[in-house]
C-alpha cells in the first residue's frame, strides 16, 4: 500500500469514530478536505463550488433527501413529477443477492445497489455472467454505508437492496451516455456529459447553451465531439422540475433515440471533494448555491 493510501485510509477510519452529530462531521470533513484538496475548507465563508458542498452537507439536510438518493425509492418521486414513461423499467427488488431469481431475468440487465454508488453490475449476455464475483461485488457493497467516508448524509438511513433494471443502450448501440445537470431550485446551470464508461470514461462540461466549458474533474474531455441533442431544452426542463425545491442537485438523465430516461439525483458531485482544472470559482457553477438564497456563515 502507498504512503498515500494509508493516510487516506487512516483519515476513514478516523471518521468512522469522529461521527455522531453535525459538528463532528465538520470537523471530520475539515480534515479531509485538506487532505484530498490541499487546502483549509472555508466553512464560514465558502467560495469554491467544493467548498459550498462541504457547507451544504453540514447545513441542508432536508429528510425528502434520503428517498431521492435511494436508487429504488426515488422511482415514486419521478413517477409523481414526471411521469413513469422516463423510469427505466424495473424488473426487481431484492434485500439479499440469494433472493435473486437469475432465470426469470432477461438475458441482459444491469443489477445495482440501492443505497450507494458503484455497486453495480451490467450483465450483457447472462450465460456469460461470474455469478460468484457478481455475488461478492453486490454483497460487498451491501455491507458498507456510503455515508462515512465522506458525509453525504443522505445515504446514512437508505436501506441496502438490490434492484435490477432493464439493460439500455444510446444510439451508439455500445454505450449510454449520461447527461448529468446541475441543477440550483429548479435552475439548470450546467452540465457534464459522461462517456466511455467502464473503459476509458470522459467528461465534458457544458452551459446550457452547450457551450463547450474549459475544465476538467476527475476525467479528461473526450477526444471526439459530442453532439447536441435535437431535445436538449427538454432535457432542461425536466431537470428542472425534478430539482424544483432544492438548493443544490446533479440530476443525471439518459436520452435513448430521443426518449429521456431518469438516472439518479446526487446532491454531492464527487462528494465535493475531486478538484476541479482549473479551480471553479466563477460562473457557471460556484455563485449559483448564493444565488437561490443561501447565507453561508
Amino acid at each position: 500500500m502507498k504512503l498515500s493510501e494509508w493516510k487516506l485510509y487512516s483519515i476513514y477510519a478516523l471518521g468512522h469514530i469522529l461521527q455522531g452529530s453535525p459538528e463532528a462531521d465538520k470537523k471530520y470533513l475539515k480534515i479531509l478536505f485538506k487532505y484530498l484538496m490541499g487546502k483549509e475548507c472555508n466553512f464560514d465563508n465558502p467560495q469554491t463550488y467544493s467548498e459550498k458542498l462541504q457547507w451544504l452537507k453540514i447545513y441542508d439536510r432536508n429528510p425528502l433527501y434520503t428517498q431521492l438518493v435511494d436508487k429504488y425509492e426515488v422511482r415514486k418521486f419521478i413517477e409523481e413529477r414526471i411521469g413513469r414513461e422516463h423510469l427505466i423499467p424495473c424488473l426487481g427488488v431484492w434485500n439479499h443477492f440469494d433472493e435473486i431469481d437469475f432465470d426469470k431475468l432477461p438475458n441482459q440487465f444491469v443489477l445495482k445497489c440501492t443505497h450507494d454508488s458503484g455497486g453495480l453490475i451490467i450483465c450483457k449476455d447472462k450465460s456469460t455472467l461470474d455469478l460468484k464475483q457478481a455475488r461478492k461485488k453486490i454483497e460487498h457493497c451491501l455491507k458498507r454505508n456510503y455515508f462515512l467516508n465522506h458525509r453525504e448524509w443522505p445515504y446514512k438511513d437508505v436501506k441496502p437492496r438490490i434492484i435490477a433494471e432493464e439493460y439500455t443502450v444510446d444510439e451508439s448501440g455500445y454505450e449510454l451516455k449520461d447527461y448529468k445537470i446541475f441543477c440550483f431550485d429548479g435552475k439548470p446551470k450546467a452540465m457534464f456529459i459522461a462517456t466511455d464508461r467502464g473503459t476509458d470514461t470522459k467528461f465534458d462540461f457544458f452551459d446550457t447553451e452547450f457551450h463547450h466549458l474549459p475544465f476538467t474533474n476527475g476525467h479528461p474531455n473526450a477526444d471526439k465531439e459530442i453532439k447536441k441533442p435535437t431535445n436538449f431544452d427538454e432535457m432542461l426542463r425536466i431537470a428542472g422540475i425534478l430539482s424544483k425545491g432544492m438548493p443544490e442537485v446533479r440530476v443525471d438523465l439518459y436520452n435513448v433515440n430521443g426518449k429521456i430516461l431518469f438516472g439518479e439525483m446526487t446532491f454531492f458531485h464527487w462528494s465535493g471533494l475531486m478538484p476541479f482544472e482549473p479551480e471553479v470559482t466563477s460562473p457557471p457553477l460556484s455563485p449559483c448555491c448564493s444565488a437561490v438564497g443561501l447565507n453561508f456563515r
